[in-house]
């Protein structure tokens, strides 16, 4: 018997709620990833947030809180609307990528849908973590010591540091590639540097032309808060292209309720882009002079930092959101938190430092 993950009381309810409210019927979606416009996933509009549009919202989950589909032959996803995992089904059992904790038990019941529908064993028998962040992983306990559990060699290292019994370590790690053949399946493991997360890997499925790369590209919305809360951001911005030379129809990014195609991928670069361009002119245009006149005298620096910085980040990301509201769900939600968080990049990772630089 797999060992039970607590939850707090009321959980599954409320994400079973949420996750409805987010989702549209999967009826009415084109294809994978699909970008058809049916109807807005949030017609009436929140108080606060301009409505989510409809080409950002996934296939309705069922009354247990998710949805298991096919992406091609035996490869298959279960999202919960928030979090997303992968997984193979094989003559010798189940590969699966990822743990997220909030699909939690949900992940046995949608492997054991697809199994016993296929005629397949149900047991998962090998597990690749993506990275070692509890969101994506925190059910890995799930699964029994039996399970083989594959990762880059950094990701051991940080869940040793952890020590997080829903989290075993992995029992077969590697530094630049790995190739994992089950059953006559394949998925093809690959670390192409720091991005996300110092770990975070690239998982290929070539034969069914689907690419798994979690909390870099967000297909429909935009970046998760402060750039996805990434630790080394130039590396994390280079990884979404790098992604785009995989030669892949369909992607699974690890967050949301839907899977992604190119035209995804090439959006968020875009805005990206757009942003970048906004946040440098930003940098050159705010006259930090009131804000040194109003907290110098104080001698109080951290005001004037921040106190400036907001200022920039609130110029950049006005024209971005203003351009991606509708285009992009929650562009009005985090755009000025990533406006914040490149700037801080720009300024000490690319030099572009505005009134802190080299003082004449």
């Amino acid at each position: 018997m797999s060992p039970e993950l607590q939850a707090p009381a009321g959980r599954r309810g409320f994400l079973k709620g949420a996750a409805g409210a987010l989702a549209v019927p999967a009826a009415a979606l084109v294809g994978v990833g699909a970008s058809a416009e049916p109807a807005r996933a949030d017609a009436g509009g929140l108080p606060d947030f301009a409505p989510v549009p409809a080409a950002a919202a996934g296939p309705k989950v069922n009354e247990a809180g998710y949805y298991v589909g096919r992406i091609a032959g035996n490869l298959y996803w279960v999202t919960d609307s928030y979090y997303q995992a992968m997984f193979l089904t094989t003559p010798r059992g189940v590969v699966l990528v990822d743990a997220p904790p909030t699909i939690g038990h949900n992940l046995l019941r949608a492997i054991d849908d697809i199994t016993r529908a296929n005629g397949r064993p149900g047991r998962v028998t090998h597990l690749v973590y993506s990275h070692s962040h509890a969101d994506h992983i925190g059910a890995a306990g799930l699964f029994g010591t039996d399970v083989v559990r594959i990762a880059h060699a950094a990701t051991a290292g940080l869940l040793a540091r952890a020590a997080d019994p829903n989290r075993p370590l992995p029992t077969v790690t590697f530094h630049d590639t790995y190739r994992l053949k089950v059953g006559g399946e394949t998925l093809r493991l690959a670390y192409h540097g720091p991005n996300h997360s110092p770990d975070n890997i690239f998982v290929h499925a070539p034969e069914y032309d689907t690419l798994m790369l979690v909390d870099v590209l967000y297909p429909g919305w935009v970046p998760f808060r402060n750039l996805a809360v990434s630790q080394d951001i130039p590396d994390w911005i280079k990884a979404q292209s790098i992604a785009m030379d995989y030669p892949w129809e369909t992607f699974v990014g690890g967050h949301l309720g839907r899977l992604g195609v190119r035209a995804d991928g090439a959006l968020q670069i875009r805005y990206m882009d757009d942003l970048e361009a906004s946040t440098r002119s930003a940098i050159a245009s705010v006259d930090p002079a009131p804000f040194f006149a109003k907290y110098g005298a104080q001698g109080n620096s951290w005001a004037i930092f921040k106190t400036f910085l907001d200022a920039v980040a609130d110029a950049a990301a006005a024209p971005v959101a203003a351009k991606y509201t509708g285009v992009l769900a929650a562009a009005d939600v985090f755009t000025r938190d990533n406006a914040w968080t490149l700037l801080e990049s720009l300024r000490i990772d690319a030099g572009v430092l505005g009134p802190f630089g080299v003082h004449p």
